[in-house]
Formats: C-alpha cells, sequence, structure tokens
C-alpha cells in the first residue's frame, strides 16, 4: 500500500529548509513528488552560526533557536502540502532532520537543533527526528546516514556506484553490488569557501563559481591544506565546523586580508576561492581512488553541483581514473531533493520498524532502528 512522507532536510551550510514529499510501500521508494524550501534569513544563520563556539546563555539561545526552526519546518511542511493539494492526514509521518550544530563524535555526541514535538503539533503530522544518536550510542558515528537511502535508490547489481553529496560538508556513498553500503565525510563541501565569501565580501556564497572562475589554484596553500589529519584518516569518519572552519583555514591566511604568501606571489581573494574549491574536489577524488576502487559512475547530489568551477575541478581529477562524472538528475531525483528524500525514507524505516543506520559507513556495532517518534 502507498503511503506518502515528507523529508526535512536543512545541511551545514546553513541556507535553509528543504521538503520533500516521497512515496513509499512500506519501506520500497516508489518516487519523490514534490519539493518545497524556505530559506534561512541572514539573521538567522548568523545565530545558529553562533552556537559552533562556545558562548553565554547557550541553553537559552539553543531552545529558542530550536522553536524558531520547527516553526520554519512547519512552513516547508505547509508549503508542500498545499503545492501537492494534500491534506496532513495524507501524510504518514515527517522525517525531520534538524539542524546540526554541533558534532564531536569522538565525543560521543551530535546536536541536531529542532523542536520535533512543536513540529508536530504545528503541523498536526506525526513526526520522526533525532536519527543520529542511537547509531552513536551503538558505537558508531552518527553520520553518515544517507548510504542505505542511496543503496535502495540508486544501487545497481551490475557494477559500483559512488553518489556524492556536495553540500557543507562533502560525504560519499559508495554502493557495490550485492554488499552493504559504506561511505564517509570526505572533508569540506561549499563550508569553506562559503565562509571565506561570507567574511570577506559580506555573500552568502560564490554564486556560480564566478569569483573562482577568475582565480587560479594556489599549489602551495592547496598542498598545505590538504596536508589536515582528517584526509589521511581511515574510515568510518565524519566531520563538521568543528574541524574544517573559518579559523581554521585563517590560520594559513594569517588575517582575513592577506598573508606575506599570498602578497609575495600577488594572489587574489579569487585564487583563495579557487583554492578552496580545488580542496573539495581533491579530497574527494582522493578519497574515492583509495575507498571505492572499481566504481565506474559518481553521480552527484547537493548545493556544490551548481558550481561550475568545482564541478569542473571534480570532473578533471575524476577523469584520469576512467570514472564519469553526472547528478541524480540521470537517477531521476533532483540534486536538491536527495537529503531531504533520505530522511524521508529513515522516517518510513522507523514507521515500519526497520533498521536505518549503514552501520558498515558509521562504525555502528550492529543495524540499529533510528528515530525519536512525536505523534502529532
Amino acid at each position: 500500500m502507498t503511503q506518502y512522507y515528507i523529508g526535512l532536510m536543512s545541511g551545514t551550510s546553513m541556507d535553509g529548509v528543504d521538503a520533500v514529499l516521497a512515496a513509499f510501500d512500506g519501506t520500497q521508494w516508489q518516487g519523490a513528488l514534490g519539493h518545497f524550501a524556505v530559506p534561512y534569513s541572514d539573521d538567522l544563520r548568523h545565530r545558529l552560526l553562533d552556537l559552533q563556539n562556545p558562548g553565554g546563555n547557550e541553553i537559552h539561545r539553543s531552545e529558542m533557536l530550536a522553536q524558531e526552526l520547527a516553526a520554519l519546518n512547519a512552513q516547508a511542511v505547509h508549503g508542500l502540502l498545499a503545492q501537492q493539494k494534500l491534506a496532513p492526514c495524507d501524510i504518514a509521518a515527517i522525517g525531520a532532520h534538524g539542524q546540526t550544530v554541533r558534532h564531536a563524535p569522538e565525543h560521543g555526541y551530535t546536536v541536531q537543533l529542532i523542536n520535533l514535538p512543536l513540529l508536530a503539533e504545528l503541523t498536526g503530522i506525526d513526526t520522526v527526528g533525532d536519527f543520529r544518536r542511537r547509531d552513536m550510542a551503538g558505537g558508531g558515528q552518527g553520520a553518515p546516514l544517507v548510504p542505505a537511502f542511496h543503496q535502495a535508490v540508486f544501487g545497481s547489481p551490475e557494477y559500483g556506484r559512488v553518489v556524492l553529496n556536495i553540500g557543507g560538508i562533502a560525504n560519499i556513498s559508495v554502493l557495490q553490488p550485492h554488499a552493504d553500503a559504506a561511505g564517509f565525510d570526505t572533508g569540506p563541501g561549499n563550508m569553506l569557501a562559503d565562509a571565506y565569501m561570507q567574511h570577506r565580501f559580506g555573500q552568502a556564497c560564490d554564486r556560480d563559481g564566478a569569483l573562482a572562475r577568475s582565480g587560479r589554484v594556489i599549489p602551495e596553500l592547496l598542498q598545505t591544506l590538504l596536508a589536515h589529519p582528517y584526509f589521511h584518516r581511515t574510515p568510518p569518519k565524519s566531520t563538521g565546523r568543528d574541524l574544517f572552519s573559518l579559523d581554521w583555514l585563517q590560520g594559513y591566511l594569517k588575517n582575513s586580508e592577506a598573508d606575506a604568501l599570498l602578497s609575495e606571489n600577488s594572489y587574489t581573494p579569487a585564487d583563495i576561492v579557487r583554492t578552496l574549491n580545488a580542496l573539495t574536489a581533491q579530497s574527494i577524488a582522493d578519497a574515492i581512488a583509495a575507498h571505492a576502487q572499481g566504481v565506474r559512475e559518481v553521480f552527484v547530489c547537493g548545493g556544490g553541483v551548481f558550481n561550475p568551477v568545482l564541478m569542473g575541478e571534480l570532473s578533471g581529477r575524476l577523469a584520469p581514473l576512467n570514472i564519469r562524472t553526472a547528478t541524480t538528475d540521470e537517477l531521476n531525483l533532483p540534486p536538491q531533493w536527495v537529503e531531504a528524500a533520505a530522511f524521508a525514507w529513515l522516517a518510513a524505516c522507523r514507521v515500519c520498524r526497520e533498521p536505518g543506520n549503514p552501520h558498515a559507513a558509521t562504525g555502528a556495532k550492529q543495524p540499529y532502528i533510528l528515530g525519536a517518534w512525536h505523534c502529532a
């Protein structure tokens, strides 16, 4: 019997909420039917980013933001229902990710802000959330959670594929025939370039790669950044803003304007942004070469697909490995829909009491049923 679920996703880029309506028979994928997005205001984004660092009155600020995020997610749900001419009673459940503000698997915790009971109340729909902590309680990293969904929807019985999400953080799902899905965070996706653009120019991102296109890669800076120990760590592994922050980047740039390296060689902000694109592409290509042997195709989703400079840097590094690069449009799921659709699937798994964690990817000792269920 077909049931409808709504998946809600707010990624590390902190640009807004994506809502996707998906149809399932049990947990069997039947397709995505619609998408609705609600952007974050600059003020909300800044208040969320402020929680990345220790500060005063954190508990109160977090709880107030969790309520605000519930209201914003509810707005996305109601917008999607209106678009699709559906009522809350037509939806089996919502799968809500919330907004990650801390991810510290080395300390055994992760924080995704959202008031789930309030979201259920505001929408009138049973709501499932807090997906990551059950996996972490079982020894996993709580991330990435999407490889099992990618295997269910995108896996091929004939040959290996990689599904690559380039959001704030980049992560890969390695889908080999007749094998459990594997995957891990490869490192920064759009996050560092976005943070630099916000700090240097007051812009949310380098739209369409316009600035990066006019720059050139700084080889010395690229190699210095690639020396970070995370890139050489064996999976399972996951990361976030806690590790790859603007402060980390500026430790190499020395200050917000330019350092001796940049002034001596007449490098520009465009060169820095181009180098950050190259860092994302090179770290992804290195991860695929090391941990996804035999794959022939990489299907990309997430906001990074809309940056032609980044996609060019990536395809240029994968082509010598005889790996073709495409987007998930080719697999009948638009790139901006994939992550939210995954949380619709995780909600279906919770309702059907089926494990949803890709334990081979997260490092958990066994499969677990994920998510806390809040009745409307």
